[in-house]
Parts: C-alpha cells; sequence; structure tokens
C-alpha cells in the first residue's frame, strides 16, 4: 500500500502545478498519497536532481492525495527547485518529525514567511470551536501570501488574521513580534505556535513563557540527513530533525544556543 512505503527512501514525483505566491516564493504541486497526510510539524526531505536536498514543510492543498511545498528562493538549492516547471521531477523522503500538540481554546498562531506552512497546516486539524488569531509576517505587501487561504480555512471559525509588514505597506507596520506584545497586553490565549525566523520564534516564546503560556515552536536548522545521523541540525544536545522540529517553549528557553547562534554548512557556531 501507499502509505506503507519506506520512508527513508526517495518516492519520485512530478510537479503537476506551480503557484506564484510572490516574486520570490512559488508553490509546487505533486501527487503523493502518504505526505498529503502529514501531521502538522513533519517535514520531508526534498531531492532536487542534480543540485541537492532540502528538508521543507509539506503545504497543504485543496485536493486529495496532493500535496505542495512553498519555496522562496534564496540559496543554491531553493532557488533550484523555484525554477522548476511542470513536468519536472523531484524526489521525496519521509515524512519526519513530531508535530504540534494542538490545546483546546483560544489559539495564537504566529508565522513569518514560508514559516506559516505548518501552521496552515496545524489551522486544519483544529475544531470549529477554536478561537484562532493568526498573526502572519512579511517584509512588504509584495511578499505577503497566504492571507485568503488562511481566512478560508477559518471560515467556521471565530477568527482574526492580522498580516505585518516591515515597511507599512500592507498591514500593521512593523515586526510581528510588536503586534504580539499588543495582543498579549490585550488578550488571554491558551496556547501559542510559532514558525518562522528564529529570532522571530526566540522573542515570541520569551514573552510566552513569561506570562506562563503554552508555547511551541517548530524550527529550522541546518539539515542533512533528516533521521539523526549527521548531526549538522544539532542545537545542543537536540537534533531538531529526531527531537523535533517542534519543540516546546520551556524547554527551549534552556537551551542557549535558541535564538543566539545557528550552524554553518561546515558545523561552525556563528551568532545570529
Amino acid at each position: 500500500m501507499e502509505r506503507q512505503r519506506d520512508p527513508n527512501s526517495h518516492h519520485i514525483c512530478s510537479i503537476e502545478k506551480i503557484i506564484d505566491e510572490t516574486p520570490t516564493v512559488r508553490t509546487l504541486i505533486f501527487t503523493d498519497e502518504v505526505l498529503s497526510n502529514v501531521l502538522p510539524g513533519q517535514f520531508a526531505m526534498v531531492w532536487i536532481p542534480g543540485v541537492n536536498e532540502l528538508p521543507m514543510s509539506v503545504m497543504i492543498t485543496q485536493e486529495k492525495d496532493k500535496a505542495a511545498f512553498t519555496v522562496r528562493k534564496r540559496g543554491e538549492a531553493s532557488t533550484a527547485m523555484y525554477n522548476l516547471t511542470v513536468g519536472d521531477y523531484i524526489g521525496v523522503r519521509g515524512p519526519y518529525g513530531n508535530c504540534f500538540d494542538i490545546k483546546d481554546g483560544k489559539l495564537l498562531l504566529i508565522g513569518g514567511g514560508t514559516g506559516l506552512v505548518p501552521l496552515l497546516r496545524l489551522i486544519t486539524f483544529c475544531k470549529p470551536s477554536h478561537d484562532i488569531t493568526l498573526l502572519m509576517g512579511a517584509q512588504t505587501k509584495e511578499e505577503t501570501f497566504f492571507e485568503d487561504l488562511a481566512n478560508k480555512l477559518l471560515e467556521k471559525n471565530k477568527h482574526q488574521v492580522i498580516a505585518v509588514t516591515e515597511d507599512g505597506t500592507y498591514g500593521k507596520k512593523g515586526f510581528v513580534t510588536d503586534v504580539l506584545e499588543e495582543l498579549l497586553d490585550e488578550n488571554i490565549f491558551d496556547a501559542i505556535y510559532t514558525c518562522g525566523p528564529e529570532l522571530m520564534m526566540y522573542k515570541t516564546v520569551k514573552l510566552a513563557t513569561s506570562k506562563k503560556i503554552f508555547v511551541q515552536a517548530s524550527l529550522e536548522r541546518m539539515m542533512k540527513c533528516g533521521v539523526g545521523i549527521c548531526g549538522s541540525c544539532c542545537i545542543k544536545q537536540d537534533l531538531v530533525c529526531r527531537d523535533g522540529t517542534v519543540f516546546a517553549g520551556d524547554y527551549l528557553m534552556k537551551n542557549d544556543e535558541f535564538g543566539q547562534y545557528y550552524r554553518t554548512k561546515s558545523g561552525m557556531l556563528e551568532k545570529i
């Protein structure tokens, strides 16, 4: 059966559809029964033939047995993936990793850029009784995406979607963590979930834990194997691929690398 395939072997998929989200972000859609059913927070390793392999959160689609990856062109591998066309092939393996622990009540979701991908999947696992606020950050109006999709996914819930741009060209002006402080002063949330740039997540987790709010963050680190062998994704004693990608906020705040340092391809620690 398809859902019983070996997660550590590449499954070859053909790109069937491409959506231009922004001038630098695209969503690539393909058929994959297994990846279409991953849990929020899980990821796959994506092989771009002749280039490299990348860890990617699995984007939701509106079609049965379809999965997707949302990629921003940045480095060599992500740019090569962005430049794929319909009919091109990729290799996928997984899913890997753990998932978010979805609490009842009033939830706050905070995402930056493609960090919105696992949060949108999280929404699809929520109940109609959840009261959900989604805080989404981008640099500019041109780079804001998934707002309409988020509102559609949340149409049966009490909700609000708040866009924030650094230059103020759309929504609120500033950083999502500035708006977060305002929201925490005005509301009582039962849980907070975040994914995106690590400095944003660090500030989010620090604020949430200071107010004793349950918070989880889905981390992104340099990753080469995805199965806990190479150690390239370590953050102190933990491996993001094996022990995460989702970590509890109070646990992360005890880790002095979180929000402070990252590892290069050579494994060297550098200041964020």
